[in-house]
């Protein structure tokens, strides 16, 4: 069993403590670590629907030309890279 299934298994309780407003932004970014990684992973499946089903990034209604296709993937290819240099990953 790797370590992620295993966390996820067990119930974990976690407390941060921040100290008056200067700790503010920490905070903030402390709590919306899932919305950044749910808005990564809608932009990534946005991109998805041009490289696999061929819908434009630029004009919803027509199909990706195959520039547009390419663009995408690569973009998809980056953001994925930049994730795994953080070590995080959207499909957890």
């Amino acid at each position: 069993m790797n370590k992620i299934t295993e966390l996820k298994k067990r119930k974990m309780k976690v407390t941060l403590e921040f100290d008056g407003s200067e700790d503010e932004d920490d905070f903030r970014v402390a709590l919306d670590g899932g919305l950044w990684k749910n808005a990564m992973w809608e932009l990534d499946q946005e991109l998805r629907k041009t490289t696999k089903h061929q819908v434009s990034i630029i004009s919803f209604n027509d199909n990706a030309n195959e520039q547009e296709m390419e663009i995408a993937e690569a973009v998809r290819r980056i953001i994925r890279k930049i994730l795994d240099d953080y070590n995080l990953n959207l499909d957890i």
